[in-house]
């Protein structure tokens, strides 16, 4: 009872019932207004039908066009308009135009070197070309002299990151989807209360709705009661909009001109399994070092600048003042945001299939894909490519469980290999290819990473955290379950159920 009587009292759900309110008397309101004009309830069917016809043109997405298309004619009377109001990006032209400044302006300070597309081109076209799509698509420039090390578990990474932090001089910035009161984030809180102490500039920024049940609702005046400068995203207000929809799911510390790290490690006690709620929590992470860190730097106060008021000054951060690393192969911080129609972390996913030849492996916790993704997949299998993706054995959401395992059976009949990790739940974002590629970052292959979510990643050529990722991949198999045919056939009930989660994955 008193749990139940928590949740009702949360702010969440109080702002999700003020949004149904809106959305009921939405429906009420209309539906009274089309019952007694015929005229006004014809218009509404015409504009559905010419909403349609308007998708089926579109360059969208076929599964998202489908799924719209579906809603409109479950809903003639009002899916038109409903797409109309919210289904485009309209809603979130506002953001974009803050953006798009900080973009254009951050872009000044970042530096590219002609000569690692030239030499790259002489070594290794396919790659040349991937490279040189991330550098004009995301921004950001490939570096020699940075070093990248992996680490296979979030408990791994959370020990580095204390020591890094404990060593930090002059600021540290800290941007990340989830951070919740507990062993993980409070071992981090002492040190950064310690280092404000110090005179060290600490910022912090978080998603609202990433933090909604584990943070307090003005968590952000605690921190600056401590001195730590604070952003809250996209705050989860009681309007009625898709904006919603678009979250900053990114995962980026950074430490001085020093280190970087990123990953899809949260602050929260699940991540380093101090707390155990879908059996052992499968995670990794990445420290940078060297001038790949800049970008991340950038990253960080490309966002700052956009949704604070306190703005950053991008000269005080300088390439040349970033420390080189000696260590051979190439590292490539890049990022998305959905506020344009170029799909970045869907693309670099989808170049590492199309140009591997002897094998791609992946992590990822969720598998909700587009029929580019998964054809490509199957086009890799049948050409004799090692296609392994690696799901988890116990979901953190039924629902998004049941849509991933909706996939298996065309990726199995395509002749791709899906493992389950029996000991619990995979939170890992990773592909690896050909011993010489591999990406790490933020990025599920699910709907809301590939369009809706401020994402980030960083992309790994000939560096030995290429071996790393590799090595983590082949001895988790050890504890997984290989889905044979067999396993993929569910009764009907199911097999509805999936469907119905698979036509509106796009929307969920």
């Amino acid at each position: 009872m008193r749990k139940i009587l928590k949740i009702l009292s949360h702010r969440m759900f109080t702002i999700s019932f003020l949004i149904l309110l809106q959305i009921g008397w939405f429906m009420l309101l209309f539906l009274k207004l089309t019952s007694y004009n015929q005229l006004i309830s014809a218009a509404f069917k015409v504009l559905s039908v010419l909403v349609v016809i308007y998708l089926a043109r579109r360059s969208d997405n076929p599964a998202v066009k489908m799924a719209w298309i579906v809603v409109i004619l479950l809903f003639p009377l009002f899916g038109g308009f409903l797409y109309l109001y919210i289904g485009g990006k309209k809603p979130i032209r506002h953001m974009r135009k803050k953006l798009e400044p900080t973009l254009k302006e951050s872009s000044r300070y970042l530096v590219f070197d002609d000569t690692i597309a030239e030499e790259l081109e002489q070594k290794d076209a396919s790659t040349a070309g991937q490279v040189y799509y991330l550098e004009h698509q995301s921004g950001f420039p490939a570096y020699r002299d940075s070093d990248a090390q992996y680490y296979p578990s979030g408990e791994a990474c959370f020990e580095a990151m204390l020591e890094d932090l404990q060593n930090a001089k002059e600021y540290i910035f800290l941007e990340y989807f989830i951070i919740e009161e507990g062993i993980m984030w409070n071992s981090i809180l002492k040190i950064l209360e310690q280092k404000v102490q110090e005179g060290i500039d600490v910022r912090v920024m978080y998603d609202d709705v990433g933090c909604a049940f584990v943070l307090p609702a003005h968590y952000d005046r605690i921190l600056r009661e401590k001195g730590i400068k604070c952003v809250v995203f996209n705050r989860y207000i009681p309007i009625f909009s898709t904006v919603f929809n678009n979250r900053d799911h990114r995962k980026i510390l950074v430490i001085d001109d020093k280190v970087a790290y990123t990953g899809g490690i949260n602050f929260a006690d699940e991540y380093i399994n101090e707390k155990q709620r879908f059996g052992y929590w499968k995670d990794n992470g990445v420290r940078l070092s060297g001038k790949a860190v800049f970008s991340m730097t950038m990253m960080f106060l490309q966002m700052w600048n956009t949704f604070s008021a306190d703005k950053m000054d991008y000269s005080r951060f300088t390439y040349d003042s970033v420390p080189e690393v000696k260590s051979k192969g190439l590292i490539l911080p890049y990022s998305d945001h959905p506020l344009d129609s170029e799909f970045v972390g869907e693309s670099v996913y989808l170049n590492i299939i199309n140009n591997a030849i002897d094998y791609v492996y992946f992590f990822t916790p969720y598998l909700i894909i587009d029929n580019e993704m998964a054809t490509a997949l199957i086009l890799a299998a049948k050409r004799g490519v090692d296609v392994r993706i690696i799901t988890p054995g116990i979901p953190d959401k039924k629902a998004v469980f049941l849509a991933t395992q909706s996939y298996y059976q065309q990726l199995v009949e395509g002749g791709v290999l899906i493992f389950q990790y029996r000991p619990g739940f995979v939170h890992s974002k990773c592909a690896v290819c050909d011993d010489k590629i591999a990406t790490v970052g933020t990025i599920n292959l699910d709907y809301r990473s590939l369009y809706l979510h401020f994402e980030n990643g960083v992309y790994l050529y000939d560096c030995q955290a290429v071996a790393d990722i590799k090595e983590d991949i082949l001895n988790t198999l050890n504890d997984c379950t290989n889905i044979t045919l067999d396993l993929c056939k569910k009764n009907m009930f199911f097999q509805l159920l999936q469907g119905v989660l698979r036509i509106f994955a796009p929307l969920l």
